[in-house]
């Protein structure tokens, strides 16, 4: 039974997730949080205090990543959650269904290079001042694993002063000394960002997987900073 004075963390999973229990096991085991999977097809969850969409291919990816996913039932909970000013990430693939939802602006496109990536990438932290962000500071470098095919994030020239404007830009792809240019930008993303989130400041989507960092044994424990700023603003 979920122990009503720790946060509970629901956890999305459509056909094709894939990074669901990673999620878990970094809340429940590592961080001591409660944490509970919602199939796509519910429309109302009870109880839940933040909302993860993780990473994986929901539907296969068919005609665009998210594309599909953004009709699923659970996706007018999470819109009206979300508009309730209630913390909701979506990483990776849940970045992309949080495009395509309207939820956050802009959209993704293929890799630049037009081939999937899959290793560990410097971030630069751009704004600390978010629920996710609030446990880094101004500048910090993180290490994360990016693993995706269609990351490469893009926004018109007046979406992007507007994200600039809002401080909406949370992470931008870096290299080992924080220099933000073309050579540490993986994917070509525009303005090599990794992560924004919406004006309210309670959605947030990445493209990378702080799930898969949160112990040393596997290269970096950076990501459990992202969820702990999250325990830390519920």
């Amino acid at each position: 039974m979920a122990d009503k004075k720790r946060p509970t963390f629901g956890i999305i999973v459509f056909p094709g997730t894939n990074c669901e229990h990673d999620c878990y096991h970094a809340l429940d085991s590592i961080l001591g949080v409660n944490a509970s999977f919602i199939w796509h097809q519910e429309k109302s969850p009870n109880n839940v205090d933040a909302v993860i969409i993780p990473g994986g291919f929901s539907y296969g990816d068919y005609l665009r990543s998210g594309a599909v996913a953004k009709f699923s039932p659970v996706m007018n909970f999470i819109r009206d959650f979300a508009e309730r000013g209630r913390l909701v990430i979506g990483i990776c693939n849940g970045f992309q269904i949080l495009l395509e939802v309207g939820l956050l602006p802009g959209a993704m496109l293929r890799n630049n290079t037009l081939k999937f990536i899959c290793r560990y990438q410097y971030l630069k932290v751009e704004n600390p001042n978010t629920p996710f962000t609030k446990g880094f500071r101004q500048g910090q470098l993180l290490e994360m694993p990016i693993r995706h095919n269609e990351g490469n994030y893009y926004i018109n020239p007046d979406g992007l002063d507007a994200l600039s404007a809002g401080d909406q830009i949370v992470l931008r792809y870096c290299d080992s000394k924080g220099k933000v240019d073309k050579v540490s930008n993986p994917n070509g993303s525009v303005g090599s960002i990794a992560g924004i989130c919406n004006s309210g400041k309670n959605v947030f989507g990445l493209m990378p997987h702080p799930e898969a960092c949160c112990e040393e044994i596997l290269g970096s424990a950076d990501g459990l900073g992202i969820f702990k700023s999250m325990i830390e603003s519920i």
